[in-house]
């Protein structure tokens, strides 16, 4: 990937990545199992909650194979399989280290620091239209940090969020967190200064949930 991709650090979830890439939860989930494609911040133990995490390079990568999928191309997985054994043995490791193209139903590639596009089944050399993913995918994660106006003032729970914690809605912030910032005598203020994500509105309401935990309690 070139160095304008170096920038983007992201550690992004199963959710996540399904809404990147239009790949459901459980051909994400078939793909790790059978090793062909393997999160980057995966746990040993997948069973425990959010225990794949994708980094911006599998965006990409995954993205990629879901055009590939989808039409106009209708790639089988087994073919997607084949092609992915064709690119290790030249070295890639990696489906956002190329460049993909498609002509006469034959997926190319070209390495990012090349400028010959090979077939990946039958090894010939060909100039063809290609699939363009890393700006789609950067436009993508920043839909993502977006917040929809009914969320503004609301707190939710989501088991593949935060570990189940209870958050400011649209976003990943526990109001346990907000909690600790307002006990250590942070104003609402200077708590929006370090989530700038959030609003009065929230940090209110973020209050107003933990106080209503700890009654309970």
């Amino acid at each position: 990937m070139d160095d304008s991709t170096k920038t983007i650090v992201s550690a992004l979830s199963e959710e996540h990545i399904c809404r990147i890439t239009g790949l459901s939860q459980g051909q994400l989930r078939a793909w790790d199992k059978r090793g062909f494609f393997v999160p980057q911040y995966a746990y040993d133990d997948r069973s425990s909650a959010n225990s794949r995490i994708y980094s911006f390079k599998d965006a990409v990568g995954l993205r990629t194979l879901s055009k590939l999928r989808g039409k106009p191309y209708n790639f089988s997985l087994n073919r997607l399989i084949k092609v992915a054994r064709k690119l290790t043995e030249s070295g890639i490791s990696h489906w956002a280290d190329v460049t993909i193209y498609v002509v006469n139903d034959e997926i190319s590639f070209r390495k990012l620091d090349d400028h010959i596009v090979e077939g990946a089944e039958s090894g010939q050399f060909a100039m063809l239209e290609i699939i363009e993913v890393i700006e789609e995918v950067k436009q993508k994660i920043e839909d993502l940090k977006e917040r929809s106006n009914e969320n503004f003032g609301k707190v939710e729970r989501n088991r593949f969020v935060a570990r189940n914690s209870w958050v400011v809605a649209g976003t990943r912030i526990p109001t346990a967190t907000i909690k600790r910032y307002a006990e250590a005598g942070y104003s609402i203020q200077q708590i929006i200064e370090e989530y700038p994500l959030l609003t009065a509105k929230d940090i209110k309401a973020a209050l107003q949930h933990e106080k209503g935990l700890a009654k309970s309690a």
